[in-house]
């Protein structure tokens, strides 16, 4: 045989099985995923890029396949809470909270994770509206189910937005509670210079 149509042969035999392999791969990805994971998936790229609709129609496509799937249910909250829909957002939340409350289990890091960031959401959600004591009352919640969930920005963070001074779940509770404390006429509850910019949670 001819070395040259040899060698050849031996070079698309190498990328039919790298070709092969790397299909069987993705594959087994693919369909070894939890139902309504892809969708999620979807929904937080299309959450990210601003594409409110999208994300909403996203996440409910996960939930068409698995219902009460906390990312979904925890994406549902987030466009309402982007879209400034704060009632639905609040709804979400609360479906959520009570969900995993009623279903976690206490070697379940991830959904530990989900419901402190559910909290601390709804806390910013309570914030946003003024009402100060539930979203102090959020807050606390929030870090006492998983401090490390809803701490301030991390070194990624600061590196990609170069903030260090974002409004942590830790701050602003320490800051609402201080000024709770004061005659109503001496408060001040907002400094939207930092609490703009709050950072929303999703594990």
């Amino acid at each position: 045989m001819n070395s040259k149509v040899l060698s050849r042969y031996i070079k698309l035999m190498a990328i039919a099985i790298v070709a092969v392999a790397a299909f069987s791969l993705g594959y087994e990805y693919l369909t070894s995923e939890a139902p309504g994971d892809y969708y999620v998936r979807k929904g937080d790229i299309r959450l990210s890029e601003g594409s409110y609709d999208e994300a909403l129609e996203n996440f409910n496509l996960a939930l068409d396949e698995m219902p009460n799937h906390r990312g979904a249910v925890m994406g549902r909250a987030l466009v309402f809470t982007q879209s400034e829909k704060y009632d639905e957002a609040i709804a979400e939340y609360d479906h959520l909270i009570r969900f995993l409350e009623d279903t976690l289990e206490p070697d379940d890091a991830t959904g530990k994770g989900a419901l402190a960031a559910a909290y601390a959401n709804r806390g910013i959600v309570y914030d946003r509206q003024g009402d100060y004591q539930a979203a102090l009352d959020d807050y606390v919640a929030a870090l006492e189910t998983d401090e490390g969930t809803v701490s301030g920005p991390d070194v990624v963070h600061k590196i990609l937005y170069g903030s260090t001074d974002v409004s942590s779940v830790r701050k602003r509770a320490q800051y609402i509670y201080e000024q709770l404390k004061l005659p109503e006429s001496e408060r001040l509850m907002r400094r939207p210079e930092i609490d703009d910019k709050q950072r929303m949670y999703k594990p």
